[in-house]
C-alpha cells in the first residue's frame, strides 16, 4: 500500500511562520527562545522562528552535558552562524550531577529525564531574561509515541512542528536550507553516549510515520493496518504506545466541582481580550 506523506514545504513554511508570529504577538511578546540541540527538529523550529520574528529576536540556547556529542555543539553553532541569532551556552553538568550523585546506580532513563528537565529549567529562566516565549521542538511522531519527557523537552509556550511527522520535518528542513549534516545524522536526544532515537524505539521513523498516518490521520483500526501490509506485532506495539501515553498529550485533569471548570467549561478566552 502506497502511503503519501509528502507536504508542500513552501506552503507549510508560510503557515508556520505566521503561526509563530501570531502566537508571540497576541500575548504581548516579540521574542522567542529555542533550545538548540543540533538536531533537525530544533533546527527547523529555530529557523522558522528566525524567519517569523527576525534573527535578532530569537535566542538560541546550547545546553551541553558532559557526555553530549561534540557534534551537538558544533551543529548548533553552525545554525547560529547561519541565521545570525544571539546565543548563550550554559552547561548543565553540575546541576544534573548534583542529583545523579545521590544514586550512583541510577538507570540511564532517569538520568536522561533529569537532563531534559534541567534543560527546560534553563530555557524558562532564559525566557524571562530575554523576554521571549519558549518555542517547542517536538514532532508529531514523538508526541504520538510519548517519546518525550513530560515537563522536559515537551514543555513550551507553543509548538510549530507538532503536527508534522519526522519524515515531513525532513522535507521542511531542506526548504529552510538547514545544513545537510544536521538533516542526515541519526536522530538522537543525546542523553547518553551512543543513544539514538531509532535504536531506543526499536523501529525507524520511516516505518512508524506511515503506520501512524493510517492509525491517526486515516482512523484505521489495527487490523486494517495489518491488512494494509504492516506486521501485526509492530502495529500492536505502536497502538499501545499511543494509548498509554495519552496522559502526556493533555493538561492534568482537574476534579470538577463548579459550573465553569478550567479545561472543561472554561475553554475560550474570547471574553477576556484575546
Amino acid at each position: 500500500m502506497e502511503i503519501d506523506l509528502l507536504i508542500n514545504p513552501e506552503l507549510v513554511r508560510k503557515i508556520l511562520t505566521k503561526f509563530i508570529a501570531s502566537e508571540i504577538t497576541r500575548v504581548g511578546y516579540s521574542r522567542a527562545v529555542v533550545n538548540l540541540s543540533g538536531g533537525i527538529d530544533s533546527a527547523v523550529s529555530f529557523a522558522l522562528a528566525a524567519e517569523a520574528l527576525g534573527p535578532q529576536n530569537v535566542l538560541a540556547i546550547r545546553l551541553p552535558y558532559k557526555t553530549s556529542s561534540a557534534d551537538s555543539l558544533s551543529h548548533a553553532q553552525m545554525l547560529i552562524d547561519q541565521f545570525g541569532c544571539p546565543s548563550v551556552t550554559i552547561p548543565i553538568t553540575d546541576m544534573v550531577d548534583a542529583l545523579i550523585v545521590r544514586e550512583p546506580g541510577m538507570a540511564e532513563i532517569r538520568k536522561g529525564n533529569i537532563m531534559a528537565r534541567a534543560r527546560m529549567v534553563v530555557a524558562y529562566d532564559q525566557s524571562e531574561a530575554f523576554k521571549g516565549l519558549v518555542v517547542g521542538t517536538g514532532n508529531k511522531t514523538e508526541i504520538l509515541l510519548g517519546y518525550t519527557t513530560l515537563y522536559g523537552d515537551s514543555a513550551c509556550a507553543f509548538n510549530p512542528i507538532g503536527d508534522l511527522y519526522k519524515s515531513q520535518v525532513r522535507q521542511l528542513a531542506r526548504s529552510l536550507n538547514i545544513p545537510e549534516p544536521i538533516i542526515a545524522k541519526p536522530p538522537s536526544a543525546d542523553l547518553w553516549s551512543g543513544q539514538t532515537d531509532e535504536g531506543e524505539l526499536g523501529f525507524t521513523y520511516a516505518e512508524v510515520d506511515k503506520l501512524l498516518f493510517l492509525l491517526v490521520d486515516q482512523r484505521y483500526r489495527p487490523e486494517e493496518c495489518v491488512e494494509a501490509g504492516f506486521d501485526e506485532k509492530f502495529v500492536r506495539q505502536v497502538f499501545e504506545r499511543i494509548r498509554k501515553n495519552q496522559f502526556k498529550r493533555v493538561l492534568p485533569p482537574i476534579a470538577k466541582l463548579s459550573s465553569r471548570t478550567v479545561g472543561y467549561d472554561f475553554l475560550y478566552l474570547r471574553d477576556w481580550g484575546t
